[in-house]
């Protein structure tokens, strides 16, 4: 993994174009501070990409456990983070406004850890399965696979676009895994930890272990609290009798 170039970073002036063709105003306030985070570290990164990316012998190994929280917000070049950056851009304005800022910053949180973790189970159980030591040593850095997967997971309502999204998905996979650059193993972990959330226990249990629910469900909630108790209908038990007998 090489250092980005001091040149020209082309990728940030489009991502910077695109945020302000797009409106700040109209971006919410969530998707904007996860989008400012990502290009700060960008310009200032925290450490050198060799000392952020997440591999199972630095971080597990060795006890690194900070990468865990700095492979999220560091990219390797400018288009690294302008392709990761606009996708976020898209989903997180509609995702944002569907599910409400405070349960959304949550799920970003949430799912970047938990997407991390996911990753290094997965290069684990490959070097051990297939007596491959050498994946014990890749290194994943970038948005992409801790946090954008899953949010293309949560965008889906049907399993026939979950389907249709992991063979899209898989295709793409298969033509990159001839780029040494691509990980593999970090979209995968993003996709399950995202079928994790819409098909599994996931959502449940970061519900209980905060309190904070779906706006979705509490708008619901308070619709039907101002509608008033639901009431059982009083039971007319001779009129339908009645009209069965005179039909």
């Amino acid at each position: 993994m090489h250092r980005r170039s001091r040149g020209v970073n082309i990728g940030l002036l489009l991502l910077l174009s695109q945020i302000f063709q797009v409106g700040i105003n109209n971006v919410p306030p969530v998707t904007l501070a996860t989008l400012a985070l990502n290009i700060w570290f960008f310009l200032n990164p925290l450490k050198p990409l060799l000392s952020s990316c997440l591999s199972v012998e630095k971080c597990y190994q060795q006890k690194d456990w900070q990468r865990l929280l700095l492979s999220p917000i560091h990219h390797a070049d400018d288009w690294h983070l302008y392709f990761n950056m606009a996708s976020m851009l898209w989903k997180g304005i509609h995702l944002e406004r569907r599910l409400g800022s405070r349960w959304f910053a949550y799920i970003i949180v949430t799912f970047s850890l938990l997407t991390g973790v996911v990753y290094l189970f997965l290069e684990f159980a490959l070097a051990e399965f297939l007596n491959e030591p050498d994946f014990k040593r890749n290194c994943a850095i970038g948005f992409s696979g801790k946090a954008d997967t899953f949010l293309k997971v949560a965008c889906l309502k049907t399993v026939r676009e979950v389907q249709l999204f992991l063979f899209y998905n898989f295709a793409c996979w298969f033509q990159f895994s001839f780029s040494p650059r691509t990980s593999f193993a970090g979209h995968l972990a993003g996709i399950l930890v995202g079928l994790m959330y819409t098909h599994g226990p996931l959502k449940k249990i970061m519900e209980s272990c905060t309190g904070m629910e779906n706006r979705a469900l509490v708008k619901l909630r308070t619709e039907l609290a101002g509608a008033g108790p639901l009431m059982a209908p009083k039971r007319r038990l001779k009129a339908p009798v009645l009209n069965l007998m005179l039909s």
